[in-house]
């Protein structure tokens, strides 16, 4: 009986040990993680409806800036029904595509021509939807810089994109609604938002092969710095009275003047939505 116990123990003993001895030398695999619902989400629409990381800021080169001025009288600008919906309380009741202001032109988008060596802007570009009205107007993006489309109201929109007459997408955007994010195709060079359920509402993007782009404010002006020193071929667009062009040459640290002149005569009709 006592050596029974002990064969017992002794073969207890090296099972352990061998249990042990496996267990050290084959640690179990790790298991890979089951990716979320909202990372499979913004996999599936090709792009999270956020702001992406801010780009790398351009630094050196020099400065451009002037100032867009109109010649003339410009046409008084149409009158726009108002809204009876409350949450269009504050919106423009004249057409917006034409504002001269003491003899100054808003909202001209003022670029460089051309591929340049400098990385494209990532960060998107906002357009926001406030008083039933588009904000900006007008704006630049570079070329596979995403834009980020907001609905600030209380009221239902929605976004229709369309270069020239063709539809690039259409979304929805419930009152409030979480922002949507669009990458504009390669081909778009200008590309129009508006809102089917309020017709007066309209943005201009003007996408450009570089990051070298300004939008004049209220007073006619406009700025692009840190553009690398060297010549260059200046585009005005406005969406109403066309495009004006100029040859530019930019110095290294310094500032360069440049300002563009619009007048009654480019005031031919409503935009055609396409540059020179």
């Amino acid at each position: 009986m006592k050596l029974r116990t002990l064969g017992l123990a002794l073969l207890g003993t090296v099972g352990l040990t061998a249990l042990s001895a496996c267990k050290q030398e084959s640690p179990p695999a790790p298991v890979a993680a089951e990716p979320s619902s909202r990372t499979q989400d913004a996999a599936a629409e090709g792009s999270p409806a956020e702001e992406s990381p801010e780009p790398e800021p351009l630094t050196g080169g020099g400065t451009l800036q002037g100032t867009i001025t109109f010649k003339g009288t410009p046409p008084a600008p149409a009158p726009v029904t108002p809204s009876q919906d409350p949450s269009c309380e504050g919106m423009p009741l004249v057409d917006q595509s034409l504002l001269v202001k003491a003899g100054k032109l808003e909202n001209v988008l003022v670029r460089v021509r051309g591929l340049m060596p400098r990385s494209p802007r990532t960060r998107s570009a906002v357009v926001d939807q406030k008083q039933c009205s588009y904000t900006p107007r007008v704006q630049g993006v570079a070329s596979g810089q995403p834009i980020l489309i907001k609905n600030s109201d209380g009221t239902l929109h929605n976004a229709r994109a369309l270069s020239g007459t063709k539809s690039i997408f259409n979304v929805a955007q419930p009152p409030n609604g979480k922002p949507v994010q669009r990458t504009l195709p390669a081909d778009a060079e200008v590309v129009r938002l508006k809102c089917d359920i309020h017709p007066w509402m309209v943005s201009w993007v003007v996408v450009n092969p570089n990051p070298y782009f300004a939008t004049s404010n209220a007073d006619g002006a406009y700025s692009i710095e840190h553009l690398p020193a060297g010549t260059y071929t200046l585009e005005a667009w406005h969406e109403v009275l066309g495009t004006k062009t100029a040859e530019v040459t930019v110095k290294e640290g310094e500032t360069t003047a440049l300002a563009f002149e619009f007048s009654t005569e480019d005031a031919k009709g409503s935009a055609s939505g396409s540059v020179k």
